[in-house]
């Protein structure tokens, strides 16, 4: 059965370290802490959506953000009774109800937001809580930040919503400095026209795991952190993050194959000698060889990857996995849900264990995870 193994130790290591780097930014006009949000959307990126947000808990984070109504309902079944800001909005009346009821931060970026947002809180004769969207170039959820009058006009007139807090999201910030000071700019002078109307803001977040990183001036009142806490970020962080998690797999069987023979699809593989190869039972749909610079979720984008890898073959990339701590090359195409290494020279046998880095969002949900 192969496995998701995270370090707790190292992911220990994670969370304390992202909590000195945010005490840097000092506290704000009222005295407060930067706050942490801790976004565990995507099955906590792979880590598992539950059994990652208690660790979190236990290590000391009490916010969390998820983006959808799915995620959100299944912490508040699994016992989990800590703040949690769905962070897409929505004006569709059920799924805003399903959101009062398990006690949710819903997210306004909408005058239909508003208006479903206000029916819904009318009939049950409630507050409820909420957050402010701006869209500041994503071009996504929210109120587009040129359009002040319309959200000043909608926002007056609000009843039953209480605004706590107001945000918006980059797009490209591990990136582009340039385009990502171009938005923070337009959502503080978006904030600064909302308050000088005397619209509620509450608490201001902006800041992503890379702009957290990389742009400490940028955090305001809260930041909202996903993969840093994973150490897996388009860029080399400067804190000291430890990368996390692994795909356990077995060697399930070895053989020795001769000379100038085929390895893999597309016979992209010949060997040069006699070869002795162990085959591990995990590929592409465990996240074996998918990259973090595409957005890889569909089944379509990671047969797109069987076409890169072989292109890299042509280019002579090597792909290493580890068995009893020995690097072994991964001959031929990874393939959907094997791999061929190669062990010559190597004491390995069947059934002894392989470690493979993957980045685990791109892993099925239906794959254990294990924390040690």
């Amino acid at each position: 059965m192969n496995t998701i193994v995270i370090n707790k130790k190292d992911l220990r290591h994670n969370i304390e370290k992202i909590k000195e780097f945010s005490k840097k930014s000092g506290k704000d006009d009222n005295g407060n802490e930067l706050k942490i949000i801790a976004v565990v959307k995507g099955n906590a990126y792979g880590l598992g959506l539950v059994e990652y947000t208690k660790f979190l808990i236990d290590n000391g984070i009490s916010f969390f953000a998820v983006s959808t109504i799915d995620e959100a309902v299944k912490l508040r079944k699994a016992g989990i009774k800590e703040e949690i800001l769905m962070l897409s909005s929505t004006a569709i009346e059920e799924d805003v109800k399903t959101l009062i009821e398990n006690n949710i931060i819903i997210t306004i970026g909408s005058k239909a937001d508003v208006i479903v947002a206000e029916k819904v809180a009318s009939e049950k004769n409630k507050k409820i809580r909420a957050h402010l969207k701006i869209d500041t170039g994503f071009g996504r959820y929210g109120f587009i930040y040129s359009n002040t009058e319309e959200m000043i006009e909608v926002l007056k007139e609000i009843k039953n919503i209480e605004i706590e807090g107001t945000f918006s999201h980059f797009s490209i910030s591990f990136y582009d400095e340039k385009y990502t000071k171009k938005q923070f700019e337009r959502f503080i002078d978006t904030i600064g026209i909302l308050q000088k109307n005397k619209i509620k803001t509450g608490i201001l977040h902006i800041c992503n795991s890379s702009a957290f990183l990389k742009y400490p001036y940028m955090h305001l009142n809260a930041v909202r952190i996903g993969s840093a806490f994973l150490g897996r970020l388009s860029f080399n962080n400067n804190i000291g993050l430890k990368k996390l998690a692994y795909l356990e797999s077995k060697v399930v069987e070895i053989k020795q194959l001769p000379k100038n023979f085929n390895i893999g699809y597309s016979n992209t593989y010949k060997t040069k000698n006699k070869t002795i190869i162990a085959i591990i039972p995990c590929g592409y749909m465990d996240g074996v060889n998918v990259s973090n610079s595409k957005d890889m979720f569909r089944i379509i984008d990671k047969l797109r990857y069987i076409v890169r890898d072989i292109k890299d073959f042509f280019k002579k990339k090597n792909i290493f996995i580890t068995i009893n701590d020995k690097q072994c090359k991964v001959l031929g195409r990874v393939g959907t849900y094997h791999l061929i290494c190669d062990i010559t020279n190597k004491n390995i046998k069947i059934g002894d264990k392989a470690k493979i880095n993957i980045n685990p969002k791109f892993v099925s949900s239906d794959i254990r995870r294990e924390y040690r």
